[in-house]
């Protein structure tokens, strides 16, 4: 079995150290989806959701968490992000969420892709349930990653 990176020795959990890797250009991708009514996919494309512009708040947030990320999932590093972008894809039904986070560094950012992803989703959520409270979250997951010693990675 493959040795888990935050246990030590003994079996508890500790933080990875990574201060003797070298810093490469680190990249990763995640989406989820949130599935809605008509009637709330509606009010957000047109901007009729009385909080104010759904996509432009879930953004923000997404981003926000990304650069909160190590306050929010125990044992990750606190890292200065380079690039976070949140992107929104209308489907049939639903809304598609895309995050991407980059930096120079020496440890990955596939939790703070997921963590974009995850908290633009809650916030679409947020601002669209006095419209549809059966809203939907599913599909969270990491596309691709690229950098570090382990390399590149993509989702079948």
């Amino acid at each position: 079995m493959t040795k888990l990176s935050h246990l030590d020795e003994a079996g508890n959990a500790a933080m990875v150290d990574i201060s003797a890797k070298n810093a490469t250009i680190r990249e990763a991708v995640a989406e989820g989806h949130i599935v809605m009514s008509a009637e709330a996919l509606a009010a957000i494309r047109e901007g009729a959701v009385k909080k104010g512009d759904v996509l432009a708040t879930a953004r923000i947030a997404g981003i926000m968490a990304a650069k909160r990320t190590s306050d929010l999932i125990p044992l990750c590093h606190p890292l200065a992000l380079s690039k976070v972008a949140v992107d929104f894809d209308f489907e049939a039904g639903g809304i598609r969420v895309t995050a991407l986070a980059r930096l120079s560094g020496q440890t990955g950012v596939e939790m703070e892709a997921l963590t974009a992803a995850s908290v633009a989703l809650l916030t679409i959520y947020d601002m669209a349930k006095a419209v549809d409270k059966g809203m939907v979250i599913s599909g969270v997951r990491l596309l691709s990653k690229s950098g570090g010693k382990s390399g590149d990675w993509s989702a079948a």
